[in-house]
């Protein structure tokens, strides 16, 4: 043990990360921009909280704290910090609105607590909270998780999941929409959406239906206010104290602003191309009418467009050279179906915008990584999943424009991939497809934050994250970076070793070498009062932003890499002086 200790490199023992000309290097007076904090746990469920030490005592009616940590903050690196939230079990809370096993995530909690990690996320679902009738909601189960978040010290991202858990990539539990709403959909089956077959898919409601009143006279857009309204009332006091601190806005299925092109319960494997869904009877009234306002009445839904695992080539539609998605027909049908996904959107932030209104809290949505066929011309698996995304055409600028109307953060997924893990026959570009997106957000000046698409314990896959939340690395202002980082998930895997302490190692890089800061302000991560959306522009004006712009610069890879085998060193130390002590 001793004789591996003395071949660890001096930094390493020390948890610095100093390379030979990193910009990471502190100089002499760069020192003096640094403030002392002191960190105490008080003697009840409350946050730990810290406050500036300079040296003389102050009086206070707080129990007194016992510090466990006293850290030297330098205001250079902290610009450059990001926080990790780490996302919850899919059944936290179960079908029956019970929390489960209360003592188990306690422990996994302040076990995350340890690794620094700032907060947690959870989906928050309609089909369990609402599920015994229209306005019936239950909240008790969920208050009783946040008390449990709020007593670990732990920050809050809360998802409002109006879409069905399972079926989805990573999907383990079922957690359907309300019953009373499927009921609905029996006798009204167009409420879901429909591929070309005739297919529903009961995952989430069709935007068709958004301004429908079809639920006991309510639509779907004022059953998803009325939900968020009821979160806030009940949850007030959990959003006031600071606990919660996002609100994340479903959008559609796995809670992302897409159409549902790609499901495993259709029969969809990867990299499948997917399939439209606008073929229930309100999206091809919509659609008709739009043709005949255009004067052509003769244009049709694609019927071209092939099956959910074709490839590109295959279809009339997406090939190459020649596919309709070239001719004025197609590229009409796209602009629509774009259309109407980011009209969707535009009009449940704004309610959501009108519900937090006032609110100390940020709101989010989350846009999907959809990274196979990203490097053919078509871009087929983007375009049925409503990004009209093309080499001459950007897909994503108008989802930030719309973002940045409601204050809303723009989460983007697969930050963890690279490119050369990718079947070659996918033609995957996750990285150029990741800067697209991420460069989208910050040239309209919105916050981006970002999540891995699938579960990854290893140094590359934290390495690429670490590199696309700070493409330029550590510099003074901290620019551009991204304002948060989820990792998906919480599991007993997670946190076993050498996983955990890998994650450790990776929670402090995100934080850029620095220790857990419970002051946001510090990082420019003050939340103030949400203001009013606005609405200045038209939408259709915001519509006609397509023309590509470059991304913005990326290093090749992070100067603040995870090396290897330091999880392995890091662990063995930490055990070696468990032991000694």
């Amino acid at each position: 043990m001793t004789t591996v200790l003395r071949m660890m490199s001096p930094n390493l023992i020390n948890g610095r990360n100093l390379y030979k000309g990193s910009q990471i290097l502190v100089r002499g007076e760069e020192s003096k921009s640094r403030s002392h904090w002191r960190f105490s746990t008080k003697v009840s469920s409350r946050t730990p909280q810290a406050t500036a030490s300079s040296g003389v005592s102050s009086t206070t009616t707080e129990p007194k704290g016992r510090e466990f940590n006293t850290t030297t903050y330098d205001d250079k690196m902290l610009a450059n910090y990001v926080p990790v939230y780490v996302m919850l079990q899919l059944g936290v809370i179960t079908n029956d609105n019970v929390l489960e096993n209360a003592e188990k995530l306690t422990k996994q909690l302040k076990k995350l607590k340890q690794s620094q990690v700032d907060g947690v996320m959870v989906d928050v679902w309609w089909g369990i909270v609402e599920s015994n009738g229209p306005k019936q909601y239950q909240w008790s189960a969920y208050r009783n998780l946040f008390e449990i978040v709020q007593s670990c010290g732990l920050k809050l991202q809360a998802i409002m999941s109006f879409h069905r858990c399972g079926g989805n990539i990573g999907d383990d539990v079922n957690i359907p929409l309300p019953k009373w709403v499927l009921e609905i959909g029996e006798t009204n089956p167009d409420i879901f959406y429909t591929n070309k077959s005739g297919n529903r898919n009961e995952e989430c409601l069709s935007l068709s239906v958004d301004n429908l009143s079809l639920f006991s006279g309510r639509t779907a857009v004022e059953m998803y206010r009325d939900y968020m309204k009821s979160f806030r009332e009940n949850m007030e006091d959990f959003i006031s104290s600071g606990v919660i601190i996002d609100i994340e806005v479903g959008l559609g299925p796995a809670g992302e602003l897409r159409y549902p092109s790609y499901s495993e319960t259709q029969g969809w494997i990867f990299p499948g191309i997917g399939e439209f869904q606008c073929y229930d009877k309100y999206l091809r009234s919509d659609y008709e009418e739009e043709v005949t306002r255009v004067g052509h009445p003769e244009w049709n839904l694609p019927e071209n467009a092939g099956k959910y695992n074709d490839v590109p080539e295959a279809t009339g539609f997406f090939e190459d050279s020649s596919g309709t998605y070239l001719v004025e027909e197609g590229r009409f049908f796209l602009s629509w179906y774009a259309r109407k996904l980011i009209l969707h959107g535009d009009q449940i932030l704004d309610e959501a915008n009108k519900v937090f209104l006032g609110c100390k809290l940020k709101l989010a949505a989350k846009v999907s990584g959809i990274h196979w066929w990203y490097k053919t011309e078509s871009h087929a698996a983007e375009l049925t999943a409503g990004y009209y995304n093309l080499k001459n055409r950007d897909g994503y600028a108008a989802i930030a424009k719309m973002m940045r109307r409601h204050h809303a953060i723009l989460n983007f997924t697969c930050l963890e991939m690279r490119n050369t893990e990718q079947p070659a026959k996918a033609k995957s570009g996750p990285q150029e497809l990741v800067q697209q997106v991420l460069s989208c957000g910050w040239r309209e000046g919105i916050e981006v934050a970002g999540e891995n698409a699938l579960p990854r314990f290893d140094r590359d896959g934290y390495n690429q994250v670490i590199l696309n939340a700070r493409p330029n690395g550590i510099n003074r202002d901290g620019k551009p970076r991204m304002f948060g980082f989820t990792y998906l998930r919480l599991s007993d895997r997670l946190l076993s070793e050498p996983n955990f302490t890998t994650f450790k190692t990776f929670v402090k890089r995100m934080h850029a070498n620095q220790e857990y800061c419970s002051e946001p302000e510090r990082y420019n991560h003050e939340l103030l009062p949400l203001e009013r959306s606005i609405n200045d522009e038209s939408f259709e004006k915001l519509m006609e932003e397509t023309d590509p712009v470059d991304p913005l610069p990326w290093l090749e890879e992070t100067d603040m890499s995870i090396r290897p085998f330091e999880s392995v060193l890091s662990l063995l130390k930490s055990t070696f002086f468990r032991n000694k002590s």
